[in-house]
């Protein structure tokens, strides 16, 4: 009797989980369906700033952004030392001139500088087997400058874009042509004349701001829109440098030359590095554009205005 009981007990069991389990499914389905949730209107995307930064992107992250402006008058003061100084190398606008000079709102250089302290030594001081010599600038311009420069930079749609506003314009034929004439005999005319090499260069080049970079460099942009040489300069501007060593003699195009090495890049187009030691080797530099190199540090702003202006009428 007792094996009945059990199975009777464990029948009874499991009639009674079904009937429990049929129960449920049936409130469920008699309950009313809820409502669905109201759907949250989708905001349309936030259209990128027009220039500069979002505020709500957090912290830029270089500090020429993160620094407040300098006061206006010190940029603009700023700016006017960069247009007669820096332009012709580095742009009207920092992102590289005609004459070759670096990116100035993608520079490493400036981009890690806070308030002048990597800047202001090149600017003064210059840099060693560079096109880029020592400016006879103050102090107090020199800092000025450095100031519009990262004003340039905070200004960028991003690093290395244009400063907000339209394009620059300049009309630079502003000089006067009988100053220009006057200084172009006092300084140019040994190696230049206006019925030689240089006659007619207003017609053959039609853009004044490319026949003021032609000058200016010396002849390292072709003229034709200000562009460089897309072969290298020319055979006449090249830097030669002549090595004497003790059992031989190197004589090649100057690629560099510091303290401690000079690389000459010989006629098969090889490169050559050889040790210096103080003056051991001796090494002759021949630089057919030094003239034109010394004047980069000496003109002023009115001297290449009246240069541009009187080269202008030659045509």
């Amino acid at each position: 009797m007792r094996p009945r009981a059990w199975v009777s007990a464990c029948l009874g069991l499991i009639v009674g989980v079904s009937l429990s389990a049929s129960s449920s499914n049936q409130a469920a389905a008699t309950q009313t369906p809820a409502a669905p949730a109201a759907q949250q209107p989708v905001e349309p995307p936030k259209a990128p700033p027009a220039h500069g930064r979002d505020p709500e992107e957090g912290p830029p992250p270089f500090p020429a952004h993160q620094r407040p402006p300098a006061p206006p008058e010190v940029i603009e003061r700023g700016k006017t030392n960069y247009a007669s100084l820096c332009s012709a190398c580095h742009g009207a606008d920092g992102r590289g001139g005609q004459l070759g000079g670096v990116n100035l709102l993608r520079s490493a250089l400036v981009l890690g500088d806070r308030d002048g302290e990597l800047v202001l030594p090149v600017i003064k001081k210059g840099r060693p087997g560079t096109a880029m010599v020592a400016i006879p600038i103050s102090d107090e311009n020199a800092k000025a400058v450095v100031a519009y420069i990262h004003s340039l930079q905070a200004e960028g749609s991003q690093q290395g874009g244009p400063p907000p506003g339209p394009p620059v314009v300049l009309n630079i034929v502003v000089g006067d042509p009988r100053a220009g004439s006057a200084y172009f005999t006092a300084n140019c005319s040994t190696c230049h004349s206006t019925t030689g090499d240089l006659a007619g260069v207003a017609g053959r080049v039609e853009d004044a701001k490319a026949l003021q970079n032609l000058w200016v460099s010396g002849g390292r942009t072709t003229g034709a829109g200000g562009h460089r040489h897309r072969g290298g300069p020319s055979t006449a501007a090249i830097t030669t440098v002549k090595v004497t060593l003790p059992n031989e003699v190197v004589e090649g195009a100057l690629a560099r030359v510091d303290d401690f090495l000079v690389t000459v890049r010989l006629a098969d187009g090889t490169i050559r590095s050889i040790r210096r030691e103080g003056d051991t080797p001796k090494i002759e530099i021949t630089n057919p554009l030094a003239r034109h190199d010394a004047l980069l540090g000496v003109y002023t702003n009115k001297n290449v205005q009246d240069v541009t202006a009187f080269l202008a009428t030659l045509k």
